[in-house]
């Protein structure tokens, strides 16, 4: 690996900014010829397009129409196969719902995120330099790409990376979570001293907030609350404060705050293009909560198969094991609601649900912090605006679901497979608001495991930080690594790439990572 990020070698990404700049229709001038540009001449006209790929590749996105930048394939291999895999958002008969890696799966993401991402970050922080405002949106959206990575994968090369060197330090994820709050916290005072409501060198081309301060500071902070939550276990009294500060400083509270990426021809909806292309479909733990609980999100995103029943796939079954088995299907609440070749072009991709921070809010009332309201209400809010958000809004719906006393149930895959090792329930709570707060905690998690859906990399995280039982273990494992197994996956290995050509920083960096390269090796915040 050789992160040459030199300005006057980012051919490719300098390419991506001019063609993903080109659905506002401005910057044209840096179509002409965007090899020949040298570090002098990545200047403030340059921020807002570069922003646009950090935005793009940030989010694990890419679209055919923009050559030299990727495909939805990195969707695909980043998230669809990994993450949300593993969690049991989707199946599709790949080997990771087995744990194994297989194929180098584990390489994409991570090669497009410091080919694309990285120096598409890097051109904008550099064409930013003389506007605070805009550094500290490019500071906050640092914090959120590379927070996904470091949650996926343990130490990663962040302070160095893009130094053009041979060799690319790690750095550890507890030093990488400090220097996540340092940049929250400056990016928060600049924001908050400012008096302009628009950034307008990113303004054209935010496809998140269009420019506004407010709702970057806003994004912000709820992202350091994410955080804080993130190290709670770790570090107590840091989470505590920080949380604190974040919901003082004032965190997502309705659903038009929500971090969505506006979806375009350019710009797609990969989840959208390949779901059902790659065969995804709806699995047994979401089948078991959704159809327990009568969840009226249910019918929003999955469709019944052709006896009017629900059906999930077990995660980890063997190769056919199913064989032709019909599984419900991705609905088009999830893919979008345009004509059917346009629904990745109008299906808006998910990046942080305001229901996510009273959820996060609620627990952290359950820590005795202050987190303006008491727990049961901010778990009943978050539940209300995750149903808003999908169109369901009938208040008698709404009530009798955060009342529901219905239990997830017993998979319908049983009917036809009875053997299966699906009879333990992993979710044995009702919606309704319990008695006992370890069983709150509980409630949280499940319903915080719906409302960040589909966006599996911080349910990931989550899952793995609370340790509550929301989802089946697999049905079978292919990877024999300590602390695997049937279990949930705990982070994702590096890249072979990495000990060819940075042996001794990836090295390094399993030192710090503090146990093996392998799916079952806990992150330095996952201490249960």
């Amino acid at each position: 690996m050789k992160y040459r990020f030199k300005i006057k070698t980012l051919g490719v990404a300098l390419m991506a900014v001019s063609i993903l700049s080109s659905c506002t229709g401005d910057f044209d001038e840096i179509n002409k010829d965007p090899n020949s540009l040298t570090e002098d001449q990545l200047d403030a006209t340059l921020a807002g397009p570069a922003f646009a790929s950090a935005l793009y590749a940030g989010i694990h996105n890419g679209s055919y129409s923009s050559p030299g930048v990727d495909d939805q394939g990195t969707w695909g291999i980043a998230t669809g196969i990994l993450s949300s895999t593993f969690i049991h958002y989707l199946n599709c008969g790949y080997g990771t719902e087995r744990n194994a890696f297989v194929n180098g799966y584990e390489g994409r993401g991570w090669t497009r995120f410091y080919t694309v991402a990285v120096p598409a970050l890097s051109n904008a922080l550099k064409a930013s330099e003389t506007n605070a405002e805009a550094t500290a949106v490019l500071k906050i959206w640092k914090v959120f790409m590379y927070n996904q990575m470091v949650d996926a994968y343990g130490p990663i090369p962040y302070t160095q990376a893009g130094n053009g060197k041979e060799s690319v330090a790690y750095d550890s994820v507890e030093f990488i979570y400090e220097d996540f709050f340092k940049l929250l916290d400056e990016a928060n005072a600049t924001l908050t001293a400012s008096s302009t409501a628009t950034v307008a060198s990113l303004a054209p081309n935010d496809r998140v907030y269009a420019g506004s301060v407010d709702k970057w500071r806003i994004f912000g902070n709820s992202m350091r609350l994410r955080l804080a939550m993130r190290i709670s276990d770790k570090d107590p009294g840091k989470a505590k404060t920080q949380a604190e500060a974040a919901v003082a400083a004032g965190v997502m509270q309705t659903n038009d705050q929500s971090a969505f990426f506006k979806a375009s021809n350019i710009t797609p909806n990969n989840l959208n293009m390949i779901v059902n292309s790659w065969g995804y479909v709806m699995t047994a733990s979401m089948e078991s909560i959704l159809v327990g609980y009568q969840d009226p999100r249910l019918s929003k995103w999955f469709a019944p198969v052709a006896t009017g029943a629900y059906r999930g796939n077990p995660v980890g079954g063997l190769e056919d094991q199913f064989g032709t088995t019909e599984f419900s299907k991705f609905n088009n609440e999830v893919l979008g609601n345009g004509a059917n070749n346009t629904l990745s072009e109008t299906k808006n991709i998910e990046i942080f649900m305001a229901s996510e921070n009273y959820l996060t809010r609620a627990e952290g009332a359950l820590n005795g912090w202050n987190m303006g309201g008491d727990a049961k209400t901010l778990y009943e809010t978050g539940i209300r605006l995750s149903l808003a958000q999908w169109n369901i809004t009938d208040a008698a719906v709404v009530n009798a679901y955060i009342n529901g006393s219905t239990l997830p149930t017993l998979p319908n895959i049983l009917t036809l497979y009875p053997t299966l090792d699906l009879q333990d329930i992993p979710v044995k709570l009702p919606v309704a608001w319990s008695s006992s707060v370890a069983n709150q905690r509980t409630q949280i998690a499940v319903q915080k495991y719906l409302a960040i859906f589909p966006e599996s990399w911080e349910a990931w995280a989550d899952l793995r930080r609370s340790d509550a039982k929301v989802i089946y273990p697999v049905l079978n494992t292919d990877n024999p690594d300590a602390g695997v197994g049937k279990s949930l996956m705990k982070r994702i290995i590096y890249t072979t790439n990495e000990y060819s050509s940075n042996k001794a920083a990836v090295e390094d960096g399993i030192v710090k990572l503090g146990g093996a390269d392998s799916g079952g090796t806990r992150l330095w915040w996952d201490t249960k």
